[in-house]
Parts: structure tokens; C-alpha cells; sequence
């Protein structure tokens, strides 16, 4: 049964292993060059499944996935709210990690080593899509996607089971790392990546895949970020723990995104804690105790000693994103699309030094950041919340009222009475600007901006530039729903 070649594996686990997978992806990838129907026979084509319809539903609603803009019920309903990449990668993830998981014909042995490569996946995908999160959301898709299947051979191999599974299992736990390679060509006829490459051909996954399998050093954003994603989840995992390696890899990452290791590292923190809830929301808590450790990379994320930034105004970055929103409306862009433009003119374009979308809680009695953007977003993220309760204060006022307000000096008596202790220990003293989001008149949640880390006063111009900003994010928002 060995040696017998790729052509031959890629055939077995196309047709005999994992033939719904494999049906599945195939669809997929064809409704992507389908604009007209895709949807409805994206509905159609997992309806059957109960199963995968409820893990995608719950992905979809998921913090990750919907930044509150309405709950999903239908497949066809979510892939018009976050887009038919998200939808079609959520349900390519969800088979993916049902088809290897459930197989129960596997010795400890080989699901432990199943576990730990598809845990390494997992972090690698969101590792390579967080890199790129100042790209646009179909890219940051089309990465997740690739960098997830990266290692679809090596997966595909180990969840089949058998004669041959555990042979080379055997023959891999007497040699180390360098070794390995040689001795899987020997067994299989063929190496893992070669597989990797003829199911991805065979399945129609994608010029991304394919690129980062036959090309990896590519120096490409994407692809680039795909290779390092993997590199570096490999060697956190590894047992034979390459501290040199591994920081030289995370050096490499940290310069492509312009970063300072550290900063670099603390996103890496977050990016597992994410990766984490996601699994978990993916119905594979199981490998959540096999995802890369993180302990390697305790140190601070935002150095104390670092120089604050300070973003000018940039006139002409301040256009392209408004022609960016002017683009969403007249396509019907979803909520995550025109928030990334919004922010990133906001905090770019206008020149703020932090940025965010808060959104309301269900019974409308709490405002709380879940998008957050420029200088100590973690810390805003994590501890921002403003109670919207009988007293009355601007955050309040601005939902109310559906009207943007610009708190020039929360000090002075005009607004002293409107902000308390709690909202003045996290708002910035030099002043703020807050405008509703409205869809369908109905207010969901306030954008937020101020310049609190560079002690810079807000000016009116900046409030009018913010007012343009939130007018055409809401335009977008409710051409966006019908």
C-alpha cells in the first residue's frame, strides 16, 4: 500500500475518504464565480445538513464574525450581512474540521497527531488573515482559507486511519523533525505538500493555495503572510522549541506589517485568545488544548517608553476613503467592510488617535466598544463601557437625540454635567466627537473619535470631517440591508 504516489492519495481521499468534504468545497468554489445565484443555492446546498446550517449560523452570530448588526437565521441571510467569502470560508472551516474530526476509527496516537497539526492550522489562519487586517476583507478571507489548508494533505492523511496511517506514524515517532520529510516521500511516494497541492488542484481551492504551496517565498503580501503564519505556529508547537528561529520568524512579520516586535507579539497574544472563542464556536473545543502555547511571548505589547504617534491630517487619504464609502453604497458593501473604511479614515485620514464603534446591548441600556482602532485600543477595547441608565449623559444624549455630537471641552459647564467620573476617566479631557449609526433611522451604536494619547485639541473643522465620515458610513449601512 505504500509509496504509491500523490496522484494516487489525492484520488483516495477525494473519493473514498472524504468524498463530502470534497463535494462541498467543489460547490463552493464553483457558486464564487456565480454572482447571480449564489446565494440562494449556497442555502440550498447545506440545508440538508442540519448539523453544518447550525455551526454556521452560530460562527456567523459569533462576536468575530457579526459586529451587531443583526442576528442571522438563514445561510443566505448571512452571506448578504458578511459577504459570500465569509459565509463560503465559515462553511469550508466548519466541513473541514467536522469531516477530520468525527473520524473515530483512529488510534490515540494518530488523533493526537491529527489534534496538534489542525490546531497549528487553525492559529495559522487567523495568524495570516490578522496580518493582514489593513487589506481588504476578501483578501483577509481568501488568506484565512489557504493558511488554514495549508497542510490539507498532511490533515486529509492522518484522519483516513489504516494500515498505512499507522505505519508511518510508527516510523515518524523514532526520528526527529529533519528527518521526517525523507521518511513520509518513502512511505507515501509522495510528500505532504505535494498532496497538499493535488487535492487543492483537484477540489478547485483557490490561485492563493495553490501560489503559497508551489511558490511559498513569494514575497507577496499574502503569500507572505501565509508562510510566516505557518512558520511560526509550527515552531510554537514544536517540541524541540527553536527560540532563535522562532523570533527570527516573528522579527520577519513584525517589519512586513511595519511593527515593533513586541507590538507584533502582543497582536499574536490577542490573535490567540481569538482563535480560542472561535474554535470553541466551531463545535472543536477539542483542540483547543492542542493550540500553540503563547507563554514565549509574554512581553509588553506597547512599550512605555515608545513615542506616542501622531497622525496628521491627510487630505488626500480623507478622500479615497470617502470614494471607498461612496463604493460601498453603490455595492451594497457589508457592515464589516464600511466600519474597516470608516475607521481608517477617521484615525488616518482626519488624523485622530483613536477610533471606535461602539455598539448598543440588546436592551439598549449599555454602549460598549467592539470595534477599536489607533493609540491603547486593547485597554479602550477591554474597559470602555458606558451605562446608558436614568442620568443623562452624552453618550446618551447622542443616541436619543440621533445626532452627532462634539464635546470640545468635557470640562466647561456646557458639558460638565453631562459626563461623570466613569466617562471622564476613559474619554479624553481634551475633548471627543460621538455620531449614531443609524440603519433604517434606527439607531445600533455610536462612532467614537478623540485624541487622547497626543493631548491635541479637536477643532471644528475635525468635527465636520467626522460629521461627513459618520453621514456616509450610515448611508452605506442602510442601502446595505435592502
Amino acid at each position: 500500500m505504500s509509496g504509491k504516489g500523490a496522484e494516487y492519495w489525492t484520488k483516495r481521499i477525494s473519493e473514498q475518504e472524504m468524498p463530502a468534504l470534497s463535494s462541498t468545497v467543489k460547490t463552493l468554489e464553483k457558486l464564487a464565480k456565480d454572482d447571480v445565484s449564489s446565494l440562494a443555492i449556497l442555502g440550498r446546498s447545506v440545508m440538508h445538513d442540519n448539523a453544518l446550517t447550525s455551526r454556521i449560523l452560530k460562527v456567523a452570530n459569533s462576536a468575530i464574525y457579526n459586529k451587531g448588526i443583526s442576528h442571522v437565521t438563514t445561510v443566505s441571510r448571512a452571506a448578504v450581512v458578511l459577504g459570500f467569502d465569509t459565509i463560503r470560508n465559515i462553511c469550508i472551516t466548519a466541513k473541514l474540521l467536522s469531516s477530520l474530526l468525527e473520524n473515530k476509527g483512529l488510534s490515540e496516537d494518530v488523533y493526537q497527531r491529527l489534534l496538534t497539526l489542525m490546531a497549528r492550522a487553525f492559529q495559522a489562519a487567523m495568524l495570516a488573515k490578522m496580518m493582514l487586517k489593513d487589506h481588504d476583507e476578501e483578501l483577509q478571507e481568501e488568506v484565512f482559507i489557504a493558511a488554514l489548508l495549508y497542510h490539507l494533505g498532511e490533515s486529509a492523511f492522518w484522519s483516513m486511519g489504516g494500515e498505512t496511517t499507522e505505519q508511518l506514524n510508527a516510523r515518524l515517532n523514532k526520528v526527529d523533525e529533519k528527518e521526517a520529510s525523507a521518511v513520509v516521500r518513502e512511505v507515501l511516494g509522495t510528500s505532504f505538500t505535494q498532496l497538499s497541492m493535488g487535492i487543492a488542484k483537484n477540489w478547485g481551492l483557490g490561485e492563493v493555495l495553490v501560489k503559497s504551496l508551489s511558490n511559498p517565498n513569494e514575497r507577496t503580501p499574502e503569500i507572505r503572510s501565509i508562510y510566516l503564519a505557518n512558520k511560526i505556529s509550527e515552531l510554537m508547537a514544536s517540541d524541540s522549541k527553536d527560540i532563535t528561529e522562532l523570533n527570527h520568524r516573528i522579527k520577519q512579520a513584525a517589519d512586513m506589517l511595519d511593527l515593533e516586535v513586541d507590538e507584533f507579539k502582543g497582536r499574536m497574544i490577542q490573535c490567540s485568545h481569538a482563535t480560542r472563542k472561535l474554535a470553541d464556536t466551531y463545535g472543536a473545543k477539542v483542540l483547543v488544548a492542542f493550540l500553540p502555547d503563547t507563554h514565549q511571548l509574554t512581553l509588553a505589547a506597547e512599550p512605555e517608553d515608545e513615542p506616542v504617534k501622531v497622525r496628521e491630517f491627510n487630505v488626500e487619504l480623507q478622500l479615497k476613503k470617502l470614494r471607498e464609502l461612496t463604493d460601498c453604497a453603490i455595492n451594497k458593501a457589508n457592515f464589516n467592510e464600511v466600519i474597516t473604511i470608516t475607521l481608517s479614515g477617521l484615525l488616518d485620514g482626519i488624523g485622530m488617535d483613536r477610533c471606535a464603534v461602539m455598539l448598543l446591548s440588546p436592551n439598549r441600556k449599555r454602549l460598549q466598544p467592539r470595534v477599536v482602532v489607533g493609540e491603547n485600543s486593547d485597554k479602550m477595547k477591554n474597559e470602555f463601557v458606558v451605562e446608558l441608565n436614568h442620568d443623562k449623559n452624552v453618550f446618551g444624549e447622542s443616541v436619543d437625540l440621533k445626532k452627532p455630537l462634539f464635546i470640545d471641552n468635557p470640562g466647561s459647564e456646557k458639558w460638565r454635567l453631562y459626563t461623570d467620573e466613569a466617562l471622564r476617566r476613559h474619554t479624553s479631557p481634551m475633548g471627543f466627537m460621538l455620531a449614531p449609526i443609524l440603519v433604517d433611522n434606527k439607531v445600533i451604536g455610536l462612532l467614537y473619535a478623540d485624541r487622547h494619547s497626543s493631548e491635541r485639541k479637536l477643532v471644528d473643522a475635525d468635527f465636520d470631517r467626522f460629521t461627513h465620515f459618520a453621514q456616509l458610513t450610515n448611508l452605506c449601512l442602510s442601502v446595505s440591508v435592502h
